[in-house]
């Protein structure tokens, strides 16, 4: 086993309450998948063990906690958020937790993460990529970024499906090719919308690497310098982009990677496996091909730079 153990920061949770009350809404095929996986502390930690990580963050995935009814969606986050707490405090050493929050709900949502963030000790909150069509440069969601930023808050952005991805995904599971691209559009939404500029102590992860970003980013500039769709003399795309983090899930070698790479260089990359979603053995030899991929310049493993980025992140973290 590798000596450098990994950071996951992108683990997901389940409980029977939180699949029951999604089954109860019409939420059998999440995303277009096939159905709901199976999680529990010992069979995660077991995966964990078998892979090398030595710690993961976890968080619940999408469809997240709202539903359709506002009181309905804060119990259910209050309920998911003190069972990931009460994983952590048994498992400090293991087990991280990103809150989850009720929006598009926001006054419940800035309840729900003074209690998260105060009262549980979460190490962050996780939202979507846009909940119920509200992306994430909304201004209606303003006041939650305000209160974020002035916390210095990390916010983990999991994607889910956009609005009308019936008719988008062609019949195929979203998170294939759904999840990046709306990753893509919530990221220019806050950089368009000028949350980026104005929320700059907000520690953002999105996943998958960026999703599409890495090949949009230099489409994104031109339009922002010439075609009118920022100031010319602001932040360039790939300055503001480059402020932010990334995890590593998905299929993140052969091509993966090196594209973000290219992009927005390695020094806010992060590890991630996308368990419980994703299954055992795919976590397993995905995990394989990061140890097995030629490592970064100057930086010793993947294990070594992402670990040690995640350690910058949360300095806190034990390993």
């Amino acid at each position: 086993m590798p000596s450098t153990g990994l950071i996951d920061v992108h683990a997901h949770f389940l409980t029977d309450g939180y699949v029951s009350a999604a089954r109860s809404a019409g939420v059998a095929h999440p995303d277009g998948m096939p159905g709901w996986p199976s999680w529990g502390v010992e069979q995660h930690l077991g995966l964990m063990d078998r892979s090398g990580i030595e710690k993961s963050y976890l968080s619940v995935s999408s469809p997240g906690v709202h539903f359709g009814d506002d009181g309905a969606a804060r119990a259910l986050a209050r309920e998911v958020n003190e069972f990931g707490a009460l994983v952590h405090a048994r498992h400090p050493h293991r087990f991280g937790h990103f809150a989850s929050l009720p929006l598009p709900d926001v006054e419940g949502s800035l309840v729900e993460a003074a209690h998260a963030l105060d009262v549980l000790g979460a190490d962050g909150v996780t939202v979507e990529s846009n909940h119920h069509g509200v992306y994430l440069g909304d201004p209606r969601l303003e006041p939650l970024w305000e209160e974020l930023d002035r916390r210095g808050a990390v916010v983990f952005v999991h994607p889910t499906s956009p609005p009308h991805a019936d008719d988008l995904a062609l019949g195929r599971p979203r998170p294939m090719l759904e999840f990046l691209f709306d990753t893509a559009r919530t990221a220019s939404d806050l950089l368009f919308r000028g949350v980026l500029g104005r929320r700059p102590r907000i520690r953002w992860i999105l996943t998958h690497g960026g999703g599409a970003l890495p090949l949009l980013a230099d489409r994104m500039e031109l339009f922002r310098t010439h075609l009118g769709s920022g100031p010319a003399d602001g932040p360039s795309v790939i300055d503001q982009l480059g402020r932010l983090w990334y995890d590593m899930a998905g299929t993140p070698f052969p091509r993966q990677v090196p594209a973000f790479s290219a992009a927005f260089g390695t020094e806010r990359l992060l590890y991630g496996s996308d368990y419980c979603w994703t299954p055992v053995e795919a976590v397993l030899a995905q995990v394989a091909s990061v140890d097995s991929a030629p490592g970064p310049s100057g930086a010793g493993s993947w294990r070594d730079l992402t670990t040690g980025n995640a350690l910058r992140l949360f300095p806190a973290a034990t390993r």
